[in-house]
C-alpha cells in the first residue's frame, strides 16, 4: 500500500464566486470615485502573480475628501441613540454572513491565504465582531468607562495586508458602535475585500460618509495618520512605522493605538500531551502562512522531551500541503508579496549562518508565484536574528530549557510582548507561568485562539492599547 493510493484529489472553489472588476475607485462619502490626480496602482494576486485590479490610489487630496466627509456625517452619526447604531452594524453583520463565500474567495485571492482559512476562520470572525459590537451599541454607559461616554469623532484607521477583512472589522466596528466616524486605509497589497465590504455598507443603508475607504500606498496611510481633522489613529503593522506614528502624533492630544510586532514564545513542557501540542505548534506558525504578528515563531520545548517532539513534529510538517490557496485541501497558501518573500529569505540564510541547522518539509512548490516551505530551524541561540527579529512566515526557531524558570528567562528575552503559548497537564503551572510571562496574549494548551469578548494587544514593542472585547471601547470614546 502506497502513501499515493490516499492522495487528496484537487477540491478548487470557483473564483468565479468573486466576481472581480477590472477598475476599483476610493469609497468617499457614500460613493466610489477615481483618485484626484488619477493615479491606479495593480493588485496582485500572489500565487500566480496576475493582476487582479487596478485600483485608485489615494492622494492627499482624497484623504482631504474622506476626512472631511466623514466630518459632516459625525454629528448625525453619534447623535443617534445606540439602539439605532446598533441596527446598521446588524445589518453589517448579516450581510458579511450572506456575502461569505463571495469574500472568503476574493481574500484567498488577494491575499493567498488558504480558502479554508478564510472561509472557515476569518468570516465568521469578521461577522462576530460587528454581532458583537452591536450589542455593545447602546450599553456603552455600563461599559466601565464613565456614564456618558462621548466618541472622539473622526478616526483614521490604517490596517495591514495579513488579515485584510479580520483587521477592518477589529477597527471598523467598535468606532461606530461608539458613535464615531472613519476614514481607512486597506495594505497596499491586500485592498479588494475592504472596498467590497464598502458595497457592503451601502447596502446596508449606512449613512454616507461615516465609513471612507481609501486605498493606496505608504504615502496615502502618512496623509492620514497626519491629517489634522483626524481625532484618534489606530494602526496594525510593522514596529517601524508604529514608531514612527507614535513620535509624530506624540504632544497633538490625539489619541493613538498601536498593534506592531511579535516574536511569540510557545512554551511545551514534559508532561504535555505531546501530539496536541503539535498541533498547536503546526497552527501557531504556519497558520496563515507565518504572517501572524501573534505567532508562535518561537518554540521552547523541555530539553527531556524535545527530540521525540521534533521527529513528531517533522513528521507532520511533512503532511502540509502547500499550494493553491483556493483548493479546500491546501494548508500552506502563498507568501503575500514578493517583497515579504525576499525578507524571510533573507533571515532564513541568516540563520544559517549564524549556525542554526536548518530544515524544511520536503513539499513541491508551484513554478509561479510567491511561496516558501514550512520549515523549523534547530541549535538556535537567543542572540540569533531568526530568534529575536520577526520573521513574519513560515519558519519556526526552536529552543530547549530544563527548568520553568529558564523557560521564562528565554521567553522574555525578547524586545515584543504580544503572545505566548503554555503546554502542561498542570494547572498550577499554567498560572504560575502566565504570571511571569510578558505577553499581552497568553494561550493555554492552544494556539491562535481568537474571540471578539477578548481584548487582544501587547506590550513593548509590539505596541499599546487593545483591540477586542469591552476594552476595544475605550480608544474610541471621551471618557
Amino acid at each position: 500500500m502506497t502513501d499515493e493510493m490516499f492522495d487528496y484529489a484537487p477540491a478548487p472553489e470557483s473564483r468565479e464566486t468573486a466576481a472581480l472588476d477590472s477598475a476599483v475607485g476610493l469609497f468617499i462619502d457614500g460613493s466610489f470615485r477615481t483618485a484626484a490626480d488619477g493615479r491606479v496602482f495593480p493588485t496582485v494576486a500572489p500565487a500566480t502573480e496576475e493582476v487582479l485590479a487596478e485600483v485608485a490610489n489615494g492622494s492627499e487630496a482624497d484623504v482631504d475628501a474622506a476626512v472631511a466627509a466623514a466630518r459632516a456625517a459625525f454629528p448625525a452619526w453619534s447623535a443617534l441613540p445606540g439602539t439605532e447604531r446598533a441596527k446598521y452594524l446588524f445589518r453589517i453583520a448579516r450581510l458579511v454572513q450572506e456575502r461569505a463565500r463571495e469574500l472568503a474567495v476574493l481574500e484567498s485571492l488577494d491575499n493567498g491565504k488558504p480558502i479554508r482559512e478564510t472561509r472557515d476562520v476569518d468570516l465568521p470572525l469578521v461577522a462576530a465582531h460587528f454581532f458583537y459590537y452591536a450589542g455593545w451599541a447602546d450599553k456603552l454607559a455600563h461599559a466601565g468607562f464613565g456614564p456618558d461616554p462621548r466618541p472622539l469623532g473622526v478616526a483614521g484607521q490604517v490596517i495591514p495586508w495579513n488579515f485584510p477583512l479580520l483587521m477592518l472589522a477589529w477597527k471598523v466596528a467598535p468606532a461606530l458602535a461608539t458613535g464615531n466616524t472613519v476614514v481607512l486605509k486597506p495594505a497596499e497589497t491586500t485592498p479588494l475585500t475592504a472596498l467590497r465590504f464598502a458595497e457592503i455598507c451601502v447596502r446596508a443603508g449606512l449613512p454616507a460618509g461615516v465609513v471612507n475607504i481609501v486605498p493606496g500606498d505608504g504615502p496615502t496611510g502618512a496623509a492620514l495618520v497626519a491629517h489634522p481633522g483626524v481625532d484618534k489613529v489606530a494602526f496594525t503593522g510593522s514596529t517601524q512605522v508604529g514608531r514612527a506614528i507614535a513620535r509624530q502624533l506624540a504632544g497633538t492630544g490625539r489619541r493613538l493605538t498601536l498593534e506592531l510586532g511579535g516574536k511569540g514564545a510557545n512554551i511545551v513542557f514534559d508532561d504535555a500531551p505531546i501530539d496536541q501540542a503539535v498541533e498547536g505548534i503546526v497552527n501557531g506558525i504556519f497558520f496563515n502562512q507565518g504572517h501572524v504578528c501573534c505567532a508562535g515563531s518561537r518554540l521552547l520545548v523541555q530539553e527531556s522531551i524535545a527530540e521525540e517532539l521534533l521527529t513528531r513534529l517533522k513528521h507532520r510538517m511533512a503532511t502540509l500541503r502547500v499550494g493553491d490557496p483556493l483548493d479546500k485541501n491546501t494548508d500552506v497558501g502563498a507568501i503575500n508579496s514578493a517583497e515579504q518573500l525576499t525578507r524571510i529569505r533573507l533571515l532564513a540564510d541568516t540563520g544559517e549562518a549564524e549556525g542554526a541547522t536548518r530544515w524544511s518539509a520536503p513539499c513541491p512548490l508551484p513554478e509561479r508565484g510567491y511561496w516558501f516551505a514550512p520549515t523549523l530551524f534547530t541549535g538556535v541561540a537567543t542572540s540569533h536574528r531568526i530568534a529575536r527579529e520577526e520573521i513574519f512566515g513560515p519558519v519556526l526557531s526552536v529552543l530547549t530549557f530544563r527548568t520553568p524558570e529558564e523557560a521564562i528567562a528565554k521567553a522574555n528575552n525578547t524586545p515584543y510582548g504580544l503572545s505566548a503559548g503554555i503546554w502542561t497537564e498542570k494547572g498550577s503551572r499554567m498560572l504560575w507561568m502566565a504570571q511571569r510571562l510578558r505577553a499581552g496574549v497568553i494561550w493555554s494548551n492552544t494556539f491562535n485562539q481568537f474571540d471578539p469578548t477578548s481584548p487582544f494587544g501587547g506590550y513593548q514593542e509590539s505596541g499599546y492599547g487593545r483591540e477586542g472585547g469591552r476594552h476595544g471601547l475605550e480608544p474610541y470614546l471621551d471618557a
